[in-house]
């Protein structure tokens, strides 16, 4: 998987750390504060788009009389203690970010999620000093179905497209990261299940947990 490979990037939740739990948490803690229901199309609707893409989507979905900023602060004091306390890595992943850095393969993260956050997790869970560069979603136009984001990491690595590999664990963004022109690791998380056959079939591999990488590194 690695050959003629010299950056990787990563998504961080759901890929990286096990924390997509929390925003399927603060989606309906949300909705319930306000007497809403929780659409089931909900999660498809909108894990594939920015922060503020989101929070524009429930202004609008739900006519909420916050602005997108006040919705976009709310989610995060809620998210904030979630991440500094509760998240955890994926089995394997810090292991194998350390194979990389022996391998001198650059490591970027490409995320949906904001600084605070980001932060606030991945120094929790020790390996935020892993990251060369750190792009959101909030810095390009579009969000993760498009190749915007994996593109912007990997000019920020100085690394040609073709010579990375980017790790996903949503078919969006696998599609996003595929039309970049970058080889993609689909990995297994509970909430995107229903995915998998599609996830197996776009990505350039499917897994389950790093431990499968690390064994042929």
């Amino acid at each position: 998987m690695l050959k003629d490979i010299k950056a990787a990037i990563f998504d961080m939740d759901g890929t990286l750390i096990d924390s997509m739990w929390i925003w399927s948490k603060i989606d309906q803690e949300y909705l319930k504060k306000r007497g809403l229901p929780v659409p089931k199309d909900l999660k498809a609707s909108i894990e594939h788009l920015t922060f503020e893409e989101a929070a524009t989507y429930f202004k609008n979905k739900f006519n909420i009389e916050d602005s997108i900023d006040q919705i976009m602060d709310e989610w995060n004091k809620m998210a904030y203690d979630e991440y500094m306390f509760n998240v955890t890595l994926k089995p394997g992943a810090k292991e194998y970010l350390e194979a990389l850095k022996a391998m001198n393969i650059k490591i970027g993260l490409a995320t949906s999620n904001n600084r605070i956050l980001l932060e606030a997790a991945l120094k929790k869970n020790h390996i935020y000093h892993f990251f060369d560069a750190i792009c959101t979603t909030d810095e390009v136009s579009r969000g993760k179905q498009f190749p915007d984001i994996y593109l912007l990491t990997a000019s920020r690595l100085q690394i040609a497209p073709e010579h990375c590999i980017v790790f996903e664990d949503i078919l969006p963004a696998v599609q996003g990261a595929k039309s970049a022109g970058m080889k993609v690791v689909a990995i297994h998380d509970s909430f995107s299940e229903n995915q998998k056959e599609m996830l197996i079939k776009e990505a350039d591999k499917y897994i389950h947990t790093y431990e499968e990488l690390l064994k042929v590194v």
